[in-house]
């Protein structure tokens, strides 16, 4: 039996679905197919979620802690009616979508040698570790990838936390700096599971920001890899952390064979090109591991097509070009979209909008937050929930008009999103094992499907 829910419009997000049996019986009808086989296959699946950016933090502290508490297990939690977040992008150091620009390690005026004694994990951004530590409390096995958008100023060409480039003399320091970001987030219980070199450093106009060329990546992994390992051996390090349209830059950076001895996987976003971009470097090099870690959704989007356009690009899309993550960008966002830096994203909507808690004096009651849920919300809610870590991409096949993707959980069930990319209703089979089973999806449905993996299990003839 197929159990399952549907998202057909804004205002009936994540309906329950009728269940669906199974048959032997020959269909009756010629109808698009689906043909599902666990036994073929593909990349594990470590996790999906959203960037908890330094706003995202500071919003999430501002709750009354029960209110707090409440919704991170809502957002966390491992019971099938939580959404069932299981990893978190960081930066290191300040974002874009944060309160300002920062590094952890400063210079005092005058010092020629650098002293990573002078690094700070509480330099800015403080509410991250602090809500890092309640979400490990709810679902500890949460995959954490670390970013930096920029290196520390004075290691730059330009001194500046916009653009420049990181300076050969420091390679080394900047190591340092890594390695001590990822001990001191070990002293307060986090393990960073990932790091990327840099985010987006082909992009000169963020806020932080810094570019960094195929070429001077390769020779800074030189750098950090040896440190890493000896530091931090179970932290990856992932390479480029850029757009689909980029695949000579991952490309260069894995052909250099000292560089790739260091390099454990390529980290995508889709602001331009395809998902298919991700699958043809994997199909290139076959042992290095795949992620993407970020896709924003603007606030003067609609709800409906930007939920299947991530739908079907973020994840579906994702998943089945070798990804073993599907991130968006902030976890949470205010209404007015306030918490930028001075060129960062404006209008970038968070999973969730945080609308700020009355606290009235002279012991009036509080008057709660206000807590939205969004399209990435959703998204996130439609393969999260059913796809937990440890599951496995199957083969599914391709059919017109039915983007999908299908995972085989640790229980062994098979959990299928598909959406009806289409603007009339359309019916399909989904064939699995012999048997089939006959579905119906409205223009545009977005559904997540979920059964047993064999007839003996599910009771059916």
């Amino acid at each position: 039996m197929i159990e399952g829910w549907v998202t057909r419009d804004a205002n009936t997000p994540l309906q329950p679905m009728q269940p669906v049996a199974f048959s032997r019986s020959s269909p009756s009808e010629p109808l698009p197919a689906i043909e599902v086989d666990e036994r073929r296959t593909f990349q594990p699946i470590e996790g999906f979620g959203f960037s908890l950016t330094g706003g995202s933090a500071y919003l999430l502290a501002g709750l009354h802690a029960d209110e707090r508490a409440a919704l991170l297990h809502e957002l966390f939690g491992p019971g099938e009616d939580c959404v069932g977040l299981s990893c978190l992008r960081l930066s290191i150091g300040a974002s874009d979508l944060g309160r300002k620009d920062f590094s952890y390690w400063g210079l005092r005026r005058g010092t020629k040698a650098p002293d990573i004694g002078l690094f700070k994990l509480s330099a800015g951004d403080r509410e991250v570790v602090p809500m890092l530590q309640e979400i490990l409390k709810i679902n500890p096995a949460v995959k954490i990838i670390a970013a930096p958008w920029s290196a520390p100023p004075w290691m730059k060409s330009n001194g500046s936390y916009i653009a420049g480039r990181l300076k050969p003399e420091y390679y080394a320091a900047y190591a340092q700096y890594f390695v001590k970001y990822i001990e001191e987030m070990r002293a307060q219980g986090i393990h960073v599971s990932a790091v990327t070199p840099q985010n987006e450093p082909q992009n000169p106009r963020n806020e932080p920001s810094m570019v960094m060329s195929a070429a001077e990546q390769a020779a800074f992994i030189k750098v950090l890899g040896p440190a890493m390992r000896k530091a931090a051996p179970d932290t990856d390090i992932l390479c480029w952390d850029h757009n689909c349209d980029g695949i000579d830059y991952p490309l260069a950076v894995l052909a250099d064979p000292e560089a790739r001895a260091y390099v454990d996987g390529v980290a995508w976003h889709l602001y331009n090109g395809g998902p298919e971009a991700m699958s043809q470097v994997h199909a290139q090099y076959p042992r290095t591991k795949v992620y993407f870690t970020e896709q924003w959704i603007s606030a003067t989007e609609e709800f409906m097509p930007a939920l299947r356009w991530h739908t079907k690009n973020v994840i579906i899309g994702t998943l089945r070009n070798d990804s073993r993550t599907a991130l968006e960008w902030n976890l949470a966002s205010d209404p007015r979209y306030a918490l930028h830096s001075r060129l960062g994203a404006v209008g970038a909507l968070g999973g969730i909008t945080i609308g700020t808690a009355i606290r009235p004096r002279h012991g009036a009651p509080a008057i709660a937050a206000t807590i939205t849920r969004n399209p990435g919300y959703y998204l996130m809610a439609h393969a999260a929930r059913y796809i937990r870590q440890g599951s496995v991409r199957v083969h599914s096949s391709e059919a017109d008009g039915l983007p999908n993707v299908v995972c085989v959980t640790p229980e062994s069930r098979l959990v299928m999103v598909v959406m009806n990319d289409s603007e009339s209703p359309k019916r399909f089979q989904l064939r699995h094992h012999g048997a089939t089973a006959t579905l119906e999806l409205g223009a545009g449905d977005i559904a997540t499907l979920r059964w047993p993996p064999s007839l003996e299990q599910r009771g059916e003839s």
